[in-house]
């Protein structure tokens, strides 16, 4: 390689090592069939990456972001992560638990369903008055062991 090609590089790029790596990520861009951006003049592939550099027909921060993204092995996606719950709403046997559960703790409280919406309606709070009223009458009667 000629001096004056990596001297005329290093004003580009300061780092020596980014100036190796970004003209090596050219040079294979070109081996691999890319064009290139000045007449070769019988040179390699390298010096054809460092006089790229030089002149500025290749630049350093694209050939770098070209690199990072040749090594990477995953890219991340960012997706919204869902709810606990929803996820397992969605779930169609979680469902199905859910409601055997939930029917258990009814039954158990002494109600059903149907008298839960009753109750459900009667313990909402009314504008006109500072306590709800509320009926536990059979629940309480199931609910005791005496």
């Amino acid at each position: 390689m000629a001096r004056v090609t990596v001297e005329d590089c290093v004003e580009k790029v300061p780092n020596r090592f980014e100036l190796v790596m970004v003209a090596a990520q050219r040079s294979r861009e070109i081996s691999s069939g890319g064009e290139p951006r000045i007449s070769r003049d019988n040179d390699k592939n390298p010096v054809v990456a460092l006089r790229e550099i030089a002149d500025d027909k290749a630049i350093p921060t694209d050939l770098y972001e070209a690199l990072i993204q040749g090594l990477q092995k995953h890219v991340e996606v960012d997706e919204p992560e869902e709810d606990g719950f929803d996820a397992m709403a969605a779930n169609p046997e979680f469902a199905a638990i859910a409601g055997q559960v939930g029917e258990q703790m009814v039954a158990g409280a002494g109600m059903s369903i149907e008298e839960l919406d009753d109750e459900e309606e009667e313990a909402t709070p009314r504008q006109n008055s500072d306590h709800p009223n509320v009926n536990y009458g059979e629940a309480d009667e199931a609910g005791r062991n005496d």
